[in-house]
């Protein structure tokens, strides 16, 4: 059991990862995440160049139909959330939503989403589920709207500007607590997707329950994902990209990033600290400090990409 100096040293860190502001972008050179301030990098020539051409934006946990104290109306902050990518002074092409579009898995609420994201200017859109979008008693809901791109199996991959995209499901089997699962068939599915894929193709996997462990007990992580990592060790450079905590929370390994959104609908507590996960209310004012969004760029020569974090504020 760690003592408690270790603990609240653990702690205060992921409070900095968590709930820190728009201002850091993450450059991706050789598997080492270099933070850059922003401010710094639009003073500095060079600082910009690194943050490279928009490759795409992650956007995560909208939950629509939402309408509890933690934040009353999900809409307005997810058209905020619009807005913000919308007015990016180069738009990227690609938009990726990691999960929990809907927060019932009614027919109304992906009705309202879909008609909320057909306001975006970028043409391409890629989702994943997360577990509040599959709640409906026959799992279909989700899969009429978004389910052709994987033959409604939930996982498939495509390609975009060089880089390989690698969407998972991992929220089929969840349960209340419990860790997310993606099973035998799924993974035997990715080693065929990646087998003639050479090591320096670039590698961005997305889901919606984080595919490492940030804590058990609360169930934020995936139990079967080890089989998965093995896989993609040999890749020069792999982003892992998820939601489901509403936080960012990161950490490198090798060549791979790892890296959680933040929500557009409400933040959630930190690891371990409170009686569980669920919606954090906070005081209005701080709540658009700790909504937002991802954005990756990239750069070619040499490669490398550049994770930055937006917030509403």
């Amino acid at each position: 059991m760690a003592d408690e100096k270790s603990l609240n040293s653990r702690r205060s860190a992921l409070k900095c990862m968590a709930f820190g502001g728009a201002g850091t972008l993450f450059a991706l050179a050789g598997g080492v995440l270099t933070p850059i301030e922003l401010a710094a990098a639009v003073a500095d020539n060079q600082g910009a160049a690194r943050a490279g051409k928009p490759l795409f934006v992650q956007i995560s946990d909208t939950h629509i139909g939402f309408n509890k104290e933690a934040n009353p109306d999900v809409n307005r902050t997810l058209m905020q959330t619009i807005s913000l990518v919308n007015g990016m002074s180069e738009q990227p092409r690609l938009i990726i939503h990691t999960g929990d579009i809907t927060h019932l898995s009614k027919p109304a609420e992906f009705d309202i989403a879909q008609q909320m994201f057909s306001g975006l200017r970028t043409t391409e859109m890629h989702t994943v589920p997360g577990e509040h979008d599959t709640t409906d008693a026959t799992v279909s809901e989700y899969f009429n709207r978004f389910g052709k791109a994987s033959r409604n199996k939930g996982y498939y991959s495509f390609d975009h500007a060089g880089v390989h995209f690698i969407a998972l499901v991992n929220v089929l089997q969840f349960k209340a607590g419990g860790l997310g699962t993606l099973g035998a068939e799924q993974l035997a599915w990715v080693a065929a997707d990646l087998k003639g894929r050479t090591d320096s193709t670039p590698i961005v996997v997305f889901a919606h329950m984080p595919l490492w462990t940030i804590y058990e007990p609360w169930g934020w992580g995936t139990g079967d994902s080890e089989p998965l990592m093995a896989q993609l060790r040999r890749f020069g450079s792999v982003t892992v990209l998820n939601g489901h905590i509403h936080q960012i929370v990161q950490k490198v390994e090798g060549n791979m990033t790892f890296h959680t959104a933040r929500s557009t609908a409400y933040p959630q507590p930190i690891a371990g600290v409170g009686p569980g996960p669920g919606p954090l209310k906070v005081a209005a004012d701080q709540l658009p400090t700790m909504l937002g969004l991802t954005s990756v760029s990239v750069v070619k020569h040499p490669w490398s990409q550049v994770l930055s974090d937006a917030t509403l504020a």
